[in-house]
This record gives C-alpha cells, structure tokens and sequence, in this order.
C-alpha cells in the first residue's frame, strides 16, 4: 500500500504533470517584463546621449570664444555625465539579467519537453515515477476504488548508467611479485675484491712431518713441505630483458622492478655456481665439485641423516677441520626436524618455537640450491674465497639488435666475480641415499 509520508509526493508530481503552460512560464514572463525595462532604460540613454552632446558643443564654443567655460556650463555638463554613466551601468545589469532569465527558460522548456525531468536520460524522482506511471492513473480511473500497491521501478543500483557510474574500483599499485628464494651460501665464505681478471694463489699439497727423537750425533730424517700454484679465472654472470619505450615511459615503478628482478636472478645465478658449478667453459668451480667426497668411518652407525651427517662432520675433524655449518635441501632437513622417539616426541624439532636450524651443535642452512637427497658440511671460511671484481651493475641501452627501430630498450644486469676453494679437504659433501 502507499504509505502516508508517500501522498505529498504525489500530489506534487500530478499537480506538476498537468500544470497549464501558462502557470509554470513565469521566467517567461519575467524576461519579458525586463525587456520591456531594458527597452525604457536604452531609450532614456539616448536622449541623455544627445543632451550631453549638446552641453559638449556648448562648452567648446564658449572656451574657443573666451578662453574658459562658465560655471553654470560646467553644472549643467556633470549632471548630464552623471545621468549619462547610471543609465549606462543600468542597461549592463539589466542586460545580464535578460540572459539569464532567457537561459533559464530554455532550460525549462527542454525539461518539459522531455517530460519534465530534464531529459531522458536524468534519473527520476520517486514522485515524477509514481504519479505518471499507469497503476495510479488507471487507479483514479477507476474512482480510487480498494487498495492500491505501488512499487518504484527506477531504483538506484551498481549497475552501468545508474549508481554505478559513479563507483570506482580501488586500486593497488603494488605488484603481486613471484617470492624470491633467500640467497644464504655466499655469506658462510670469506669475502675479498679483485682488481684482476684472474685471482692467484698457492696451496700446500704435501706436509711430510719427520720430526723424531734423535740421539746425540745422531742424524735426523728430512720433513718434507711442497705448494702448488693455483688460480681462479674471474667469471662474469649477466641477465637481461627486453622492454619497450612506452613501458618503460608510462610504468612509473616498472625500471625499478627490472632493476631488482635482474639483480635478483644473477645472486640466484652466482649461488648456484658457488654450490654446484661445475668449472667447465665460464662456469665456476663449486664447493661441491671441489669438495672431498663423504667416507663413513667402519664400525660406527650410519643409517640415518643424522647419523650421516654427524659422520661428515667426523671425517672433517679426522682431516684437522672443525665444520662450523651444514647445507642441504628444505625437504631433508624437514625430514629429520620431523623424526620422533619411542615415546612420538620430537627429537630435534619443536612446534612450539620458532629457533634457528641446529644440528650436532652447527648451523645448518636449509638452501633450495642443494638438490633433494644432497648434503655438505664444512669450514666454509677457510675452505674458500669469493672475490667480487664487479658488483651488480644494470645499464640499459637501445644498441642491441634492431631496438632503435623497434622502439626497445634492453636492461642488462651483469657482475663479475671469481672463488678460490683453497682447502678442498674443509669441505665433505655426500648424499643421503642409504644400501
């Protein structure tokens, strides 16, 4: 039913819907009256124009004549110019007036020749929408006989061309990037620079200790000491993509996500040749490759990781090193945080705290650049030197190829770097595949 509060509306949209046209043209009306005035004002302007003219002609005459013009003149003269400047400043404002009143009434005029509501287009009040609509006309047709139910059609909603014109998307502006792997075996070597395209050093390769007792007279056994002469070959590391000018010009953040992007896909690059680089062509020469190959000591339990690795960690220590960290694969290490005891309790892991990955007492760097099933352990400090010749460097250039013309830039990223495993022996790598 149509609420009480409703009925002022519709009273108002019917009454407006057969309104004469004479009763809602009363701007009309107004123009007209103004015009009229205008009319007055601009005929008056002119009679004064001429009687300012004449009082002009006058007062030249009487200054040719004598040489000044008399005091009566110069009264007559002022008024005439005062009357001249009002009338003047009136026909403006009244001009102003008639153009907005003559704007207004076209407006009018196109609202009601589109039904009053300023065209088509407009969104419709509640009232307009239920006093021209054919349930209450049909209604009152029919001598408002019973109840009467009347239900808005023009509702406001998300959609295009109604409230959703004016409802705007948010925006993110920062990128939803791929997760980048954490870069950690570069940090548990020594670190040192070179200003050389090749790094040159010596390594000893025999200790013969013949150190003994001898009497006296006696005549001692010869030690013997030998060093070789070694080298590492600096290697460079480059990544590069291609984007074009417009990209480049109209992505705001997008140089910078290249820049790190790059940056980011040679340390990934330069931790994989560290660990596994296999010194072939331009390849580094790894810790694994370098590395001494795991031997189990006879007599002692080996069928575990951790018992593997605490045999590693032996073999080290039977060579006069004191491993200081072990690297592996994710997968393995969750592997042994998950082994339990009889009881079904954790031995090394704990699912209440968040610790650093220990084992044996070392720390143990779980790196995705291990493959699954692969391990090391080591002095990693004295077992090898990394020397950066270039940091990363990112330089971007339209000299590549047919760019120039293409309208493409290329953002390269490069560096250079060399490592020196000096003490291979510092180093035991294995995996954990058991017979």
């Amino acid at each position: 039913m149509l609420k009480k509060r409703m009925m002022p509306f519709v009273a108002l949209a019917a009454l407006a819907s057969g309104m004469p046209s004479a009763v809602i043209s009363a701007p009309r009306n107004d123009a007209g009256a103004v015009d009229q005035l205008l009319k007055d004002v601009r005929q008056e302007l002119a009679t004064v124009s001429d009687g300012v003219k004449k009082v002009a002609e006058t007062a030249l005459a009487q200054s040719q004549k004598t040489g000044e013009v008399s005091a009566e003149t110069k009264i007559v003269a002022d008024k005439a110019l005062a009357q001249f400047h009002g009338l003047s400043t009136a026909q403006a404002a009244l001009m102003g007036k008639l153009e907005a009143l003559e704007t207004r009434n076209l407006d009018l005029e196109q609202s009601f020749a589109a039904g009053g509501g300023g065209g088509s287009g407009a969104p419709m009040s509640l009232g307009r929408e239920i006093a021209g609509g054919d349930a209450l006309k049909n209604w009152l047709g029919a001598g408002a006989q019973g109840g009467l139910t009347l239900r808005p059609e023009n509702a406001i909603t998300t959609a295009g061309g109604s409230g959703g014109g004016v409802i705007w998307g948010t925006e993110d502006r920062d990128p939803a990037n791929i997760a980048m792997q954490k870069i950690s075996i570069r940090s548990l070597l020594t670190m040192a620079t070179t200003e050389s395209d090749v790094v040159k050093f010596s390594k000893q390769t025999t200790r013969t200790n013949n150190a003994s007792a001898v009497a006296e007279g006696g005549t001692p056994v010869e030690s013997v000491l030998g060093w070789t002469k070694a080298e590492a070959n600096v290697r460079k590391l480059v990544a590069f993509v291609h984007a074009s000018d417009e990209a480049l010009a109209d992505g705001g953040q997008l140089q910078s996500l290249i820049d790190q992007e790059l940056r980011y896909m040679l340390d990934i690059e330069e931790e994989e040749q560290i660990l596994a680089g296999d010194g072939t062509g331009e390849n580094l020469s790894g810790l694994i490759t370098e590395a001494t190959a795991f031997s189990a000591s006879s007599g002692l339990p080996n069928a575990t990781p951790i018992d593997r690795l605490r045999l590693g960690i032996l073999q080290l220590a039977l060579s006069n090193y004191a491993a200081n960290g072990v690297t592996l694969n994710p997968i393995d290490w969750a592997g042994i945080e998950l082994v339990k005891d009889t009881t079904n309790r954790y031995i090394f892991g704990n699912p209440n705290e968040q610790t650093t990955p220990r084992l044996w007492g070392l720390d143990v760097v779980p790196t995705l650049s291990h493959s699954a099933g692969e391990w090391m352990a080591g002095n990693f400090k004295l077992a090898a030197t990394l020397y950066d010749r270039q940091q990363t460097e990112v330089l971007i250039s339209s000299e590549h190829g047919t760019n120039f013309v293409d309208g493409l830039k290329t953002i390269k990223g490069s560096k250079r770097l060399a490592m020196a495993v000096k003490r291979s022996a510092a180093l035991v790598t294995g995996n954990f595949t058991f017979a």
